[in-house]
Order: C-alpha cells, then sequence, then structure tokens
C-alpha cells in the first residue's frame, strides 16, 4: 500500500472525502440520451443575438421573406448589368430612335426592329414587358423602380433609427423637465395629420429644393425626393422615441445603471454601453417594420406625382403611369403593384420575425 492510500486511509474515519479504490466502473451507470442533451444545453455558451437569430431560424415564413428579399436585391443590382436599355432613354435602333417601338406587348420586337434584325442577322435583346408610350423599355424601368423604392425605405429607416433613438434615449435617461418638454413635442407632432402634412412640406419643400441642387448630383434625385426624405426625418421618427423612451423608463433604475452611476461612468458612456445595448431588440423590430411603410408612402406620393421627378421612376410613379392604358395593358399596373405587394409583405414578415425572436417577453 503507498503512502498516499495510507494517509487516505487514516482521514477516512469522519471524513467526507469518498474513498474511490471502493468503486469502479460497474458502479457507475451510464447517462441517458435526455441527460447528455441536457448537459449539452446547460454548456452551450450563448449571447442575446445566436439566441434571436437561432428563433429567427425557426420561422420558416421569415426566412423565406430574407430569401425572396435578398433575391430581389441581387435581382436590381445584376439586371441592369444585362439588360442593355436604359430606364430614360427611348428604343433607339442603328443609333437612331425607333418611332415603331410604342405600346409594344410583352417579347415583342417592333417593325425597325425586325427589319434591322434580318438585314444584319442580329440578335436584339427582347422587351420583356413591353413598352411604354413613349417608347422606353417597361422591364428596365420596373427594375430601377424597384431600386428607388427600396432606396427610399432603407434611407428613410436609418434616419428614423438615428433621430429617434437619441431623442427617446435622451428623453427617458434624463427625465423630469427634460422629458416633459420633448414628449409634448413629440405629442404636438403625433396630433397633426401625418399625410396632409406629408404632402403640404413636400410641395413647399420641392419648391425650395429645385432651384438649390440644380447642376448638382441631387438634381438626378429630384426635389421632390429630398423633400421626401426630410419629412421622413421631421415626422416618422415619433414612434420610435416614444418606444425608445418607455424601455429606457423601465430600466435605468435598475442596479447595474445605479452602480455605473456610484462610480462615476458618464452619462453618455452609460446610455451607450449600458442603456441602448438592452433595447436593441424593440429598435431592430421597430426599424424593421419602417422599411415597408415608408415604402408605401412613397409609392403613394409617387402615384399621386409628388414622388421622383422624371424621368427617374418608382413603382408609385410607374402605377400612376399605368392608369392611362389600364384597359388596353393592365399589366403595366400590376407589375408594379405585385411588386410592391411582395416587397411590403416581405419586409413586413420579417419584421414579425425579428419581433418574435429578439423581444424577451415573448419568449
Amino acid at each position: 500500500m503507498t503512502e498516499t492510500e495510507n494517509i487516505y486511509k487514516k482521514r477516512q474515519i469522519l471524513s467526507a472525502q469518498i474513498d474511490l479504490s471502493k468503486f469502479n466502473k460497474k458502479n457507475f451507470d451510464k447517462a441517458t440520451d435526455e441527460e447528455k442533451k441536457q448537459q449539452e444545453v446547460m454548456g452551450e455558451s450563448s449571447s442575446f443575438l445566436k439566441d434571436g437569430l437561432r428563433r429567427l431560424r425557426k420561422n420558416h415564413m421569415a426566412m423565406a421573406s430574407i430569401i425572396i428579399l435578398i433575391a430581389l436585391i441581387v435581382a436590381i443590382i445584376v439586371i441592369p448589368m444585362i439588360v442593355p436599355y436604359s430606364y430614360s432613354d427611348m428604343i433607339t435602333v442603328n443609333g437612331h430612335r425607333d418611332g415603331t417601338a410604342v405600346n409594344l406587348p410583352p417579347m415583342y420586337y417592333s417593325q425597325r426592329e425586325l427589319q434591322y434584325m434580318q438585314e444584319t442577322g442580329e440578335k436584339l435583346f427582347p422587351h420583356i414587358l413591353g413598352t411604354d408610350s413613349l417608347g422606353r423599355d417597361y422591364f428596365i424601368r420596373v427594375v430601377y423602380g424597384t431600386r428607388v423604392s427600396l432606396s427610399v425605405g432603407v434611407v428613410s429607416a436609418v434616419m428614423v433609427l438615428i433621430i429617434g433613438v437619441i431623442y427617446g434615449t435622451i428623453s427617458g435617461y434624463f427625465g423630469g423637465k427634460v422629458d416633459l418638454i420633448m414628449m409634448r413635442i413629440v405629442d404636438i407632432i403625433y396630433s397633426l395629420p401625418d399625410m396632409l402634412i406629408i404632402i403640404l412640406l413636400s410641395v413647399v419643400l420641392n419648391a425650395r429644393l429645385t432651384p438649390l441642387i440644380k447642376g448638382t448630383v441631387l438634381a438626378k434625385l429630384g426635389g421632390n425626393m429630398l423633400a421626401m426624405f426630410i419629412v421622413f426625418a421631421l415626422l416618422y421618427w415619433v414612434g420610435m422615441a416614444r418606444l425608445v423612451r418607455g424601455q429606457i423608463l423601465s430600466i435605468k433604475n435598475n442596479e447595474y445603471i445605479l452602480a455605473a452611476k456610484a462610480i462615476g461612468t458618464p452619462n453618455g458612456q452609460i446610455m451607450r454601453k449600458h442603456i441602448v445595448p438592452n433595447v436593441l431588440s424593440i429598435i431592430i423590430i421597430t426599424t424593421a417594420l419602417q422599411v415597408p411603410s415608408a415604402i408605401f408612402t412613397e409609392s403613394y406620393l409617387s402615384f399621386l406625382g409628388l414622388g421622383v421627378n422624371l424621368p427617374m421612376t418608382s413603382l408609385g410613379s410607374l402605377a400612376n403611369d399605368a392608369r392611362a392604358t389600364i384597359t388596353s395593358a393592365p399589366y403595366r399596373l400590376l407589375v408594379p403593384a405585385l411588386v410592391i405587394v411582395v416587397i411590403v409583405l416581405a419586409l413586413n414578415l420579417i419584421g414579425d420575425g425579428l419581433r418574435d425572436a429578439f423581444d424577451s417577453k415573448l419568449n
């Protein structure tokens, strides 16, 4: 018997130690599959983001919407590199404008294009959705219209995110008179009729901005588009601000916030590192749901003629132009309307999926 075993034997009486020599493999039962799974779950390291993404992947509707949206984004980037037509230029044949390429049905060629292909043997790219009343390829105009509408939605959501989070964080964190004054401003903006104010501001700002941006890069977007962005920045952030403020009011008196204040952490650092990360779920959800709202508003304004400036196009302006040919070519209205429905539905489903995945109260 070794010296270690002798010491162990001496300490065995009234000791909490286990004599391992009395045990062998037969004394231990194998862990069941359920116990193994439980150990794997207990031993798995995770985070708020990982947990949310795992729950999001289980939402089949949200994942299908993400795939559709990614495919749509890839399409509007790649298609203009393949299709030789422009959204603004009228169809030309051999360097000359083709006056016969007007109101062509889908997959049809004009008389001059057919004659050119017969004479040269060269195959021209087909007009997938035909041409409009000015002889422009309608398919490429739908592609550019989708690009513009999606860009409006994303830019507007980013502006709402920045303004709403900053405003709501300051209001909720400082409270008192600061919160009282800031929230009264929000209440005033909330009381305004949204659509009426948007239309009025778009008209006024467009008239003011158009001379200022003439000859600049922004002139291609037009005064209406810039006015629309300003309107979104002025009006649409209030919902985000109120949600963020409400969340901050519920967490700003938690122990970790009070501890950070007690050790002298600056207010800016507390808001940036301790408060905003804890309201990240509501920020992600609200931002995702803001994109379809902005797209719908832009489409509505473009349908009224307050959207993008010609020859630039959007889905709303395409639907507006299609009213004149709704009896002879109804697909010109159905195609942009269908694209709007697909985009808005996909973004709403993604927003709902993000809410279910990241909202701790629902899990």
